[in-house]
């Protein structure tokens, strides 16, 4: 258990994240695209809304990437500054630029991504960060779609945490518009079973692997020291060497539902952290999920 009473914004992050933001452009009312009116330019990204969410729990976390050189760039640098996320292994790429998603509330997610800064990384860009002595790394298969040079980096990350005492925390997170269910299939099974902590979703488990149950994706991963399975407003399963725990998800209107994986995510990695029971770590996943679930941002500055 870790105690992190007396940390501040200076010390070294105990979490690292590392993959792709964008600018997330929401209308601020739960209203569709097509008609709203007003809009708010955020910044949105699984493994930077994991950090943002860690921030605000008083857990230090760096976020590591790259974005384009340019005005959406500066601005997701600074709005994730701001959130207090450690931007220092952030690279600002003048060749590419930042990609962008837009949320049409209620309905689906418009991503413009391709050929982004965030897809030009390499085994090269995590050289200097200090994997090694952090407590955490957290990883989404989001990444190792984005291109061939990511993945790359992606099991360059595994590899080096393999070999520290540092844990590995992966969320699937499969995305059908970045990869086919043929080629995502192996590939996140396989990251998959190289971490300590493992997220996954049973409707996206079902269409990877065809697993019915929270027991069928266990099967799958039986040596993940916490494997949690996310059975959408059912409720999430975790196993681990306590055994196994179900709680059901809190109940709550939903706005919008992108972005609240991450916050689960987050609100599981503090509990974790802070070393609370199977059953504290699964509410407090829900918990921050529901945050996220009442409005149109991925992120909402609580503490």
């Amino acid at each position: 258990m870790l105690d992190y009473g007396s940390m501040s914004q200076t010390s070294p992050p105990d979490v690292i994240t590392i993959g792709e933001t964008m600018v997330l452009v929401t209308p601020v009312e739960a209203e569709p695209l097509e008609t709203a009116s007003a809009f708010r330019l955020e910044a949105g990204g699984a493994e930077s809304n994991v950090a943002s969410h860690l921030c605000d729990l008083g857990i230090p976390t760096a976020w590591v990437s790259q974005l384009g050189d340019d005005a959406l760039g500066r601005r997701v640098e600074r709005l994730l500054g701001e959130r207090q996320v450690d931007t220092r292994w952030v690279r600002l790429v003048a060749s590419a630029p930042t990609g962008a998603y837009f949320k049409d509330p209620g309905s689906s997610v418009q991503y413009f991504r391709a050929g982004s800064a965030a897809s030009l990384m390499n085994a090269a860009t995590i050289d200097k960060v200090p994997l090694e002595s952090s407590h955490l790394v957290h990883l989404s298969g989001i990444t190792a779609a984005l291109s061939a040079s990511c993945a790359a980096m992606v099991e360059a990350v595994i590899a080096r945490v393999a070999a520290a005492p540092t844990l590995l925390s992966f969320d699937v997170n499969y995305r059908s518009a970045l990869w086919t269910v043929a080629d995502a299939a192996p590939s996140l099974a396989h990251l998959a079973g190289g971490a300590d902590i493992v997220f996954v979703g049973l409707d996206e488990a079902r269409t990877l692997w065809d697993t019915r149950t929270p027991d069928e994706v266990r099967a799958m991963f039986p040596r993940a020291p916490y494997l949690i399975v996310k059975d959408g407003d059912v409720g999430a399963t975790e196993y681990s060497s306590d055994g196994t725990t179900f709680v059901p998800a809190t109940p709550t209107a939903v706005v919008e539902v992108v972005g609240a994986g991450d916050a689960f995510a987050a609100g599981y990695l503090n509990a974790l952290l802070r070393g609370r029971a199977s059953a504290e770590r699964l509410r407090a996943g829900h918990e921050r999920a529901v945050l996220v679930l009442q409005s149109t941002s991925d992120f909402l500055h609580i503490h």
